[in-house]
């Protein structure tokens, strides 16, 4: 496995991809505000992909060029004094004074943590989690898993109560990070903090999160093809019932439903999928009960999944209309989660034979899935491969110019 970039160097992809450039976007801007000629585009590229992998670190002057193309001051486009504990420069991260002066205090001596710093903890990884869905998790790694570190040294600090809550951050920001794994591919180190992540919520006793983290080893399983892991996982994580919400109770039934869809047992996945859809109108009815990661599960986000089931089973059609449903309903900024269930959506029309329709689907996500989604790039990759003639030619050259361009 790789090791992380640098935090300088993820909060500068970062700043990027936020504001949705490409690499040849921000060299253009580089050249912009330059007051002195710089290097050809795509040697401007190559230096600034060697900053954002944080093989070179950029010298006073690039600094400045930097800063000056993305509008923010030093401090904050590198993590470097905006917030005592690394963070993107976000605006409604920034604490003020007195908030400023307890965090901080909190870090120098975490046995004088407190209720406020907490909060502002839970609330930065709020923030994050919805960046991470429109940039992806790549440049949030390495962040995040600085974050962590600080927030663990706080929980050990704090005491009664207050000890519980901080150590169930610790596991939401454990849960998160081995979901931003996932999302890269790495595997291993999911599971590795999946387990850290459940670990950490038993001892704070959060069953909801303790439900969620085996749930999402499940997704984990689903992913990799093993189905029996799959419903066996969703159906541990459902133990909790009765201490747990409808949310998490419905994300843990529909799960269990996908795994069953994989292994081809119609029936069984249906009939999960119909209990799940009956805890998540329950859910609806009080949002606010819910725990803050379920802040994306909904009605809509339902039909994607039971659209991905019916994917699994083969029924191009049924798959078609739940995720064309679903889909109507999807912000625009969930840019990961529509490069993924676009290029499902095309591959449901090629099951039914409608390859014009999977090819326009296909080229429409394929900028983004290059971008912020590797899963997203193997379905489209295998839809390419499913296509004849143009249509095939078409989105294996697209693919191949969006990673060359990102």
């Amino acid at each position: 496995m790789n090791e992380p970039a640098p935090l300088w160097a993820a909060c500068l992809l970062a700043a990027r991809k936020t504001r949705g450039w490409s690499q040849r976007d921000l060299a253009r801007e580089l050249a912009r505000v330059s007051d002195k000629p710089l290097p050809e585009v795509d040697s401007l590229i190559r230096r600034i992909r060697g900053h954002e992998t944080g093989e070179h670190r950029p010298d006073a002057f690039y600094t400045r060029l930097y800063c000056a193309a993305f509008d923010v001051a030093e401090d904050q486009l590198f993590g470097t004094t905006t917030t005592p504990v690394p963070a993107l420069a976000l605006p409604s991260l920034a604490p003020d004074a007195d908030l400023y002066e307890r965090i901080t205090r909190a870090i120098e001596q975490p046995r004088r943590v407190d209720l406020a710093t907490v909060q502002w903890l839970e609330h930065c990884l709020a923030e994050h989690r919805r960046v991470e869905d429109t940039i992806g998790s790549r440049p949030l790694l390495s962040i995040v898993h600085a974050q962590l570190s600080t927030v663990a040294d706080l929980a050990r600090g704090a005491r009664g109560q207050l000890a519980d809550r901080a150590v169930a951050v610790l596991a939401q920001y454990a849960q998160f990070i081995a979901w931003m794994c996932h999302d890269s591919r790495q595997h291993a180190a999911a599971l590795a903090w999946y387990d850290r992540s459940h670990a950490w919520a038993v001892e704070a006793g959060d069953a909801c999160l303790a439900s969620t983290t085996l749930n999402m080893r499940a997704h984990q399983a689903w992913s990799l093809g093993d189905a029996p892991r799959c419903v066996r996982l969703a159906e541990a994580s459902r133990w909790q019932d009765g201490r747990t919400t409808p949310g998490v109770q419905g994300m843990a039934a529909q799960m269990a439903g996908r795994g069953h869809a994989q292994l081809g047992e119609a029936n069984a996945a249906r009939t999960r999928l119909a209990e799940a859809e009956d805890l998540i109108r329950a859910a609806a009815e009080r949002p606010e009960d819910e725990p803050p990661w379920m802040y994306f599960y909904d009605e809509g986000w339902f039909l994607m999944q039971r659209g991905l089931a019916e994917l699994e089973l083969g029924d191009g059609r049924r798959a078609t209309d739940y995720l064309e449903r679903g889909l109507s309903t999807l912000p625009e900024h969930y840019r990961r989660d529509k490069a993924w269930f676009g290029a499902c959506l095309a591959r449901a029309q090629l099951i039914q034979g409608d390859a014009e329709a999977a090819t326009a689907i296909a080229l429409d996500v394929a900028w983004d899935a290059m971008t912020v989604n590797a899963y997203a790039v193997a379905e489209l990759k295998r839809i390419a491969r499913g296509l004849t003639g143009a249509g095939a030619q078409a989105l294996s050259s697209t693919l191949q110019s969006s990673s060359a361009a990102k």
